[in-house]
């Protein structure tokens, strides 16, 4: 005769160690990976601060991602403990960790201790359909999901570089998404700034990326900037944001850009192209090198001609917008390995993508000053990057 499941689940039990609430209470914030492996409808109803959600079902798949040294303290919670045990035995005997728990009864016996519980912010049906996807992921969840909908990114340009960013950015939940541009859509900005349509030839392209933006995903919320960036009008126009985009197509307004955004210290997630070519890489002030780190004077105007005048694969802002939008999309979540201090570089025709490391420069007179020795009446005071520039011609 088989044996019955509460039989199977004692000869469980019996072999992983249990662990109880109130240890596992006081172990909080000792280095323990604390692992709620409950369904995703049961962790965003409730779970344990600082604990992290692989369901039992992905176990196999995700433990990895949120532990991956297998001689970590793992302590692994159900509802009531089963599920927990069960999964405790899978990361030892077939997973190879070495040192796993399941605590006793669960977290309802966490409640009845009273110990604190963390109810995230709930999604609504719609969007807990809208993003299943990511829900499902352990590197999102629930969690992730609210911070993308609580983020904000400011996009300069909608443009090549912008269509694909702001699309991906907004079918993914990004809140709100600041647009600078002070164009109006052409017939031949058509080849690749897929944010724009025929029939909206000749309106203000903030205008357009709008409507695109609210066709895909109505919750997000478009702020506009028809105007373009200057001395005077950055610090008001970025302040506030968390991240910038950066698909500007000139010299002086990066340079601009990369001042202003150092003393605000917001991280700007940049990227150019050209023809073939496309480079990328992220100027997260203080925690990297900035743009001046990188480029210390802009390049004569024969080595750095623009799309206009040299022309671009129309496809090619597609492939670094959607670089772009995933960076952005890391930075939100706290995820992954960012391309601070890397210069990505990406090459269609060859179909390669190398990188180039970049650090920070002790001498940079942008960043080498610390923040805090910036004055407020130095805050809004900029070079004249016009002229900057020109003289590197």
């Amino acid at each position: 005769m088989s044996p019955s499941g509460a039989e199977l689940l004692r000869q469980v039990k019996n072999q992983i160690e249990e662990i109880d609430p109130g240890v596992v209470h006081e172990l909080i914030g000792e280095g323990i990976a604390l692992i709620d492996v409950r369904e995703v409808e049961e962790f965003a109803a409730g779970h344990i601060p600082g604990s992290k959600h692989v369901p039992k079902s992905y176990l196999e798949t995700r433990i990895e991602a949120a532990v991956p040294d297998r001689d970590a303290h793992v302590v692994l919670y159900c509802q009531s403990g089963n599920r927990s045990a069960w999964a405790a035995r899978t990361l030892v005997e077939d997973l190879g960790y070495s040192d796993v728990a399941s605590m006793t009864g669960g977290i309802t016996l966490w409640k009845d201790r009273g110990y604190e519980v963390e109810v995230p912010r709930a999604l609504s049906a719609e969007q807990r359909e809208r993003y299943s996807r990511h829900l499902l992921m352990g590197e999102v969840g629930v969690e992730g999901q609210v911070k993308l909908l609580d983020a904000k990114v400011l996009l300069l340009g909608a443009g090549g570089l912008g269509s694909p960013t702001a699309l991906y950015l907004a079918a993914a939940g990004v809140g709100t998404l600041g647009i600078v541009d002070d164009d109006e859509v052409d017939l031949s900005n058509l080849q690749r700034q897929v944010i724009h349509t025929t029939a909206r030839i000749g309106i203000p392209k903030v205008d357009s990326a709008e409507e695109t933006i609210h066709a895909l995903n109505p919750d997000v919320q478009v702020v506009k900037y028809p105007l373009r960036l200057n001395a005077e009008n950055i610090m008001e126009t970025i302040t506030g944001w968390d991240i910038i985009v950066d698909g500007v197509d000139n010299f002086p307004t990066r340079y601009l850009l990369n001042d202003a955004s150092v003393r605000l210290q917001i991280p700007v997630v940049s990227a150019s192209i050209l023809g073939f070519d496309g480079q990328l890489s992220i100027f997260k002030p203080y925690d990297g090198p900035c743009y001046r780190c990188l480029f210390p004077q802009p390049p004569p105007a024969e080595l750095a001609p623009s799309c206009g005048a040299n022309g671009v694969l129309g496809v090619l802002p597609g492939t670094m917008g959607l670089l772009q939008a995933t960076e952005v999309v890391k930075l939100i979540l706290g995820i992954g390995d960012p391309a601070i201090g890397r210069l990505l570089l990406y090459d269609a025709l060859a179909a390669t993508l190398s990188e180039v490391k970049v650090r920070r420069d002790p001498d940079c007179p942008i960043c080498s000053r610390p923040p805090d020795s910036i004055s407020d009446e130095e805050m809004g005071v900029f070079p004249d990057y016009e002229a900057f520039c020109a003289a590197a011609g």
